[in-house]
C-alpha cells in the first residue's frame, strides 16, 4: 500500500453552520456522486469488493454529530448555479468523504491505534456474495491503471478536478481542509496523468451500479471447517495456558506453541542443547560447525537460550525471519549444537547448529522487541567453509565469529593486491574486530574488503555477500582450483571484484576465478586476459557463470557473457567458450572470441562469419554486430559460447 502525506484534521473555523438535517438532504440527494468520490479516491489495493463496500461506508459516515461550523475551505463545487454546486451541505459532506478516503489508504502504523476509516467496513456487509462494479473498456482500465499509481492525495486531486469541476485554488483548499501536508505536490503528480474527465462519469467507476457473483463456495465451506476447528484449539490453548507455569510470556517474541510432542520439546530445551568438548576440533577427522566448542559470555543464560530455541521453532509476527536460497527455516529435529551465546554491538545474539543449518538469533540488549532470526544451509561444510560466521551488523560493518582452528585474522582489499592486510585482533573467543562489509555499501565499486584468515593449513578469503555465512573465494582451474593466497592470485582476482556484487544474497558457497585464455589484441592493442567466475551455492542449483574480458591497464574487467544453472566453468564441464565486440585503437571494430586451453577450434556465424584453429578467434566486423558462437574441444565434443 502507497504511503500517503495526510496530516491529522485541522480545527473547523467559525463559518456557515451545518445542521445534521442540511447534510443529510445533501447526502441522501448526492449519495451516487459521492459514493463515486470515495471508491476514486480509495486505493485499488483494496480490492474491488471491499472498495465498493468501504466507500458505501465512508459515504454514509460523513454526516456531522450536530450543528458544525464549517471552514472557509469548504467550498462547493461551482461558487454560481444552483443545485449542489452552491449547496454547503454538499461540500461539507464531500470534504468528509475526501478525508475519511484519504485516511483509508494510510498504512497501519505499529505502535498506534488504527483509524476507523482504515478498517474494514463494519456495515455494510454482503455474506456469500462479491459485488463490484460493471467493466468498463480499454480506456476505462488505463486510467484505473494510472489512478492506481498515484497517491491518495494525488487520487484526490484528479478527482476533485475532473469530477467535481474545482479550480487548482478551490482543489487546494479542498486538500488543505483534507489534511494534505502538501497539496502543491499532489495537484501538480494529478496534472501529469492525461486528462479523461468524461471516464470518470463511466459505469466502470460506479459503486452503486453493481454485479453480484458468488464467492468461492468450496473455501467458504472450508473456512466453516477450519473456524470450527479453530474455535475448538482456542478453547484446548485457553486452558493451558491458564495453567500454572505455562504461558507464551517468557518465550519472548514467539509465537504461542502449537505442539505438545516429546521430540519437539526436547528442541526447545536449553538443557539439552549439545556442545562439542572445547578440543574437540584437535582430534576430530572432521572440520566442520559440528566441532566448534560453545563460546561466548552467555552460553549459561537460560531464558536466552529458551527464547532463541522457542523462536526458532515458532517466530511471532514481529520476528525479522531471513533465510539464503534453499534453506528451509523450520524448526530443528531434535536438540541443536550451541556455537555461541553472548552480546555484540548492543544484541544479544545466540548461534545454533543442527547438522543442516545454522541459525542466529539476535535480539537487543533491552527487551525482546524487534528479535531477528536468520537461517543459512552448510551442510558439507568444509575447513574454509566453516572458518566463520556473521555475528552482527552494524554501520557498514560486520563482525565474525571465526572457527577455533583459525590462528590470524586480517582485513584485505581485494582489489588492491600489492596493499598489505589489516589485523582484526579477534578476541579469545573467536569474534573479530568490525570489518567494513563491501554488501551494505551502495554507489560506485572502489573497493572490496575480504576476510583473510590463516591456520594450520594456510591462507584463505572469505568474502560477505550479506548472508549468514561468507562465501569462500578461490583460483585456479576448476578441477582443482586453490586459495587466493599468493601474489598471482591476488593479482587475477583484483580486476574482477566488483562482480561478486551480481551473486549478494544468493546462498553462495564458493567462487572461483579461473583465467582461462589470453589475446593478442589486434591492431597492436597488446594483450588482454580472459576470466571466468563461477559462484556455486550451499542447494547446489542457482549456479551463476560470468565470463570477463579486460583489456591491458583497464581497471575493471568487462562482463562478456554469463549463464545460469550452466555446467560452464565448473568441476564436472571445465570448459568455457565467450565472445565480445571489440574497439582497437586504430578505431576499427572486431568480434574477439576464447575458448579454454583444450579448444580445437572456434567458429562464428550469423552477422559474423569467420573460424580459426586453436582457442582464439579475432574477425573484423562492424558495431552492434550479432553473432553465434559454435566450438570444438579436442576430443571432438562441440560447446556454445556463453550468452
Amino acid at each position: 500500500m502507497q504511503s500517503q502525506d495526510v496530516a491529522p484534521r485541522p480545527a473547523p473555523s467559525s463559518g456557515p453552520v451545518i445542521d445534521v438535517e442540511q447534510a443529510e438532504a445533501a447526502l441522501v440527494e448526492h449519495y451516487p456522486r459521492l459514493v463515486r468520490i470515495a471508491y476514486l479516491v480509495l486505493p485499488p489495493s483494496l480490492g474491488r469488493n471491499r472498495r465498493v463496500l468501504t466507500a458505501h461506508a465512508l459515504t454514509q459516515r460523513a454526516l456531522p454529530r450536530g450543528r458544525t461550523s464549517t471552514d472557509a475551505t469548504v467550498i462547493p463545487a461551482q461558487q454560481t448555479g444552483a443545485g449542489r454546486d452552491s449547496d454547503p451541505g454538499y461540500a461539507f459532506v464531500r470534504l468528509q468523504v475526501v478525508r475519511t478516503a484519504l485516511e483509508a489508504g494510510l498504512p497501519l502504523a505499529r505502535l498506534a491505534w488504527p483509524r476507523r476509516a482504515q478498517l474494514p467496513p463494519l456495515l455494510p456487509q454482503v455474506w456469500g456474495l462479491r459485488l463490484f462494479p460493471r467493466s468498463g473498456g480499454a480506456d476505462e482500465l488505463a486510467l484505473d491503471q494510472r489512478l492506481s499509481a498515484l497517491s491518495g492525495p494525488a487520487r484526490a486531486a484528479y478527482v476533485l478536478r475532473g469530477l467535481e469541476k474545482l479550480s487548482e485554488a478551490d482543489v487546494r483548499k479542498v486538500l488543505t481542509a483534507a489534511g494534505v501536508d502538501d497539496p502543491g505536490a499532489a495537484l501538480a503528480v494529478a496534472a501529469g496523468v492525461e486528462a479523461q474527465d468524461s471516464l470518470l462519469d463511466s459505469p466502470e467507476f460506479d459503486p452503486c451500479s453493481l454485479h453480484a457473483r458468488p464467492t468461492d463456495l468450496m473455501r467458504r465451506r472450508q473456512h466453516l471447517k477450519a473456524a470450527i476447528a479453530a474455535t475448538a484449539a482456542v478453547v484446548v490453548c485457553g486452558a493451558l495456558l491458564g495453567l500454572p507455569g505455562e504461558g507464551w510470556g517468557p518465550d519472548g517474541a514467539a509465537a504461542p506453541p502449537y505442539a505438545q510432542n516429546p521430540a519437539a520439546q526436547a528442541a526447545l530445551d536449553p538443557a539439552r542443547l549439545t556442545k562439542a568438548p572445547a578440543l574437540a576440533w584437535q582430534s576430530s577427522a572432521r572440520t566442520d560447525f559440528s566441532v566448534w566448542p560453545a563460546r561466548g559470555g552467555l552460553t549459561e543464560d537460560r531464558a536466552l537460550l529458551r527464547r532463541a530455541l522457542a523462536v526458532w521453532a515458532r517466530p511471532g509476527e514481529s520476528v525479522a525471519v531471513s533465510a539464503t536460497p534453499g534453506t528451509p527455516s523450520g524448526a530443528p529435529p531434535g536438540p541443536p549444537q550451541l556455537l555461541y551465546a553472548g552480546v555484540v554491538d548492543q544484541a544479544r545474539v545466540v548461534l545454533l547448529y543442527d547438522g543442516l543449518r545454522v541459525a542466529r538469533y539476535a535480539e537487543p540488549t533491552d527487551g525482546t522487541s524487534g528479535a531477528a532470526l536468520d537461517f543459512a544451509r552448510v551442510d558439507g561444510a568444509k575447513a574454509a567453509e566453516a572458518a566463520a560466521v556473521v555475528l552482527g551488523r552494524a554501520d557498514g560493518n560486520v563482525r565474525y565469529l571465526t572457527a577455533p582452528w583459525v590462528t590470524e585474522v586480517a582485513e584485505r582489499d581485494l582489489m588492491k593486491p600489492s596493499s598489505g592486510a589489516m589485523d582484526l585482533a579477534p578476541a579469545a573467543d573467536g569474534v573479530t574486530t568490525p570489518l567494513a562489509s563491501p554488501a551494505q555499501r551502495s554507489g560506485a565499486c572502489t573497493s572490496w574488503n575480504v576476510l583473510e584468515l590463516k591456520d594450520g593449513s594456510g591462507t584463505r578469503l572469505l568474502t560477505d555477500l550479506g548472508e549468514l555465512v561468507p562465501a569462500h573465494l578461490t583460483s585456479g582451474r576448476p578441477a582443482a582450483p586453490g586459495e587466493v593466497s599468493g601474489a598471482e592470485a591476488l593479482r587475477n582476482w583484483a580486476p574482477f571484484a566488483c562482480s561478486l556484487a551480481s551473486v549478494r544474497s544468493q546462498g553462495v558457497r564458493t567462487v572461483n576465478a579461473w583465467q582461462y585464455a589470453r589475446q593478442s589484441l589486434p591492431d597492436a592493442g597488446g594483450s588482454a586476459t580472459w576470466v571466468c567466475t563461477r559462484a556455486d551455492t550451499w542447494r547446489g542449483g542457482g549456479t551463476r557463470v560470468l565470463a570477463q574480458f579486460r583489456t591491458p591497464g583497464a581497471a575493471y574487467g568487462a562482463v562478456a557473457a554469463k549463464a545460469e544453472n550452466s555446467s560452464a566453468c565448473g568441476s564436472r564441464d571445465p570448459h568455457v567458450l565467450a565472445g565480445v565486440l571489440w574497439k582497437s585503437g586504430a578505431g576499427s571494430w572486431y568480434l574477439l572470441a576464447a575458448g579454454s586451453k583444450d579448444t580445437a577450434s572456434v567458429g562464428v556465424s550469423g552477422g559474423v562469419t569467420g573460424s580459426a584453429k586453436g582457442p582464439l578467434l579475432a574477425v573484423r566486423t562492424k558495431q552492434g554486430a550479432q553473432a553465434e558462437l559454435k566450438g570444438s574441444l579436442e576430443n571432438g565434443r562441440e560447446i556454445s559460447g556463453l550468452r
